[in-house]
């Protein structure tokens, strides 16, 4: 709840308007019952107890790499559901990628997310609960948020939105919306609601094909959205927020990481404020999929670089504990815990 939503509610019930604002600060610190909430009366405890419920994420998993220290979480929820995020360590400092859906309806060919189905969307609270259960677990801040875990976010859309306002809410975590990265697989008209939301967050786009032939073959999204209303969509992103787009690209063996793709890709986002991120696939059990040579990396590196397009090749982070979306939950849902 909004702190406003919290305030109208304990107002119907009577209760004094501070009482909203302490609740709110003790749930925005990651409070897990409302017995820790020291500075109110037992009798009111009961009474929020009775009427709210916490959404509190617990460890079920955690794997930490040996190479660079990435921390890969597998989160239970009340219900018994899984999600995934992982937490890494920057110069900058700590940023946490997190998951928006359990399980994810896209179903592209190279994620893992996907083959283990749909099961709901995660609340607003929910998403707060990865990054305030990280937060306790390592005894540290997380200055930057990447939603680009499990699960489409604009597929949740109104959750998604109402998480960003909470999370960069000064009395709550305070998380600035510029350190803030948001993925989508390209749902052109949600994509163009949230240009008018006023959130300027950081819009990354699933592109992962120069050409709606080979991006249908890998996204079924692409069957519903051509790639050139998704790139007139984020025309629109720019010019409303002033901020760049990031496009994803994840370079698959023989399918999309030739010099050929790579200039059709530069054709494509010439005069663009953009940057293109270069993600060598993660072999995935199940997926006929290979990943690309070191080679093939950088030659179309060089080539969007010799077009002028800013171009980068994604750290691979966790790469010894599993680090892609999914892969956890998954095991989970196999295996069992």
């Amino acid at each position: 709840m909004t702190l406003e939503e919290l305030r109208a509610d304990f107002a119907a019930q009577g209760q004094p308007a501070f009482h909203a604002l302490q609740v709110y600060r003790w749930l925005h610190r990651g409070v897990r019952s409302f017995s820790e909430m020291s500075d109110q009366s037992k009798a009111f405890r009961q009474k929020l107890s009775e009427r709210y419920y916490i959404a509190a994420a617990e460890i079920e998993q955690r794997l930490v790499s040996k190479l660079d220290g990435t921390a890969k979480y597998l989160l239970r929820l009340p219900d018994g559901e899984h999600v995934e995020c992982v937490l890494m360590e920057y110069h900058h400092g700590y940023s946490i990628c997190i998951s928006s859906q359990v399980g994810c309806k896209m179903n592209c060919s190279f994620c893992a997310t996907g083959k283990s189905g749909f099961s709901r969307n995660l609340t607003a609270s929910e998403m707060l609960s990865q990054i305030q259960t990280v937060q306790q677990d390592q005894g540290i801040r997380i200055s930057n948020v990447v939603l680009m875990g499990s699960g489409e976010p604009f597929d949740n859309y109104d959750n998604v939105v109402k998480f960003l306002r909470l999370v960069n809410d000064p009395k709550g975590l305070n998380i600035s919306l510029r350190n803030i990265s948001l993925s989508t697989c390209g749902l052109v008209p949600k994509m163009r609601a949230f240009a008018d939301e006023g959130l300027p967050v950081t819009l990354s786009i699933s592109l992962h094909a120069p050409n709606d032939g080979i991006r249908q073959k890998i996204m079924p999204v692409a069957h519903a959205y051509a790639i050139e209303d998704v790139l007139s969509a984020c025309r629109n992103y720019v010019e409303k927020t002033g901020r760049r787009v990031v496009f994803e690209y994840a370079l698959i063996k023989n399918v999309n990481c030739d010099v050929k793709c790579a200039e059709e890709l530069a054709r494509r986002l010439r005069g663009l404020q953009c940057h293109v991120n270069l993600i060598p696939l993660n072999a995935v059990k199940e997926r006929n999929l290979e990943a690309p040579t070191k080679q093939d990396v950088q030659a179309f590196l060089k080539r969007l670089e010799l077009k002028n397009i800013s171009a980068t090749v994604r750290r691979e982070m966790g790469a010894d504990i599993d680090g892609a979306c999914g892969q956890l939950r998954r095991k989970a849902l196999t295996e069992g815990i």
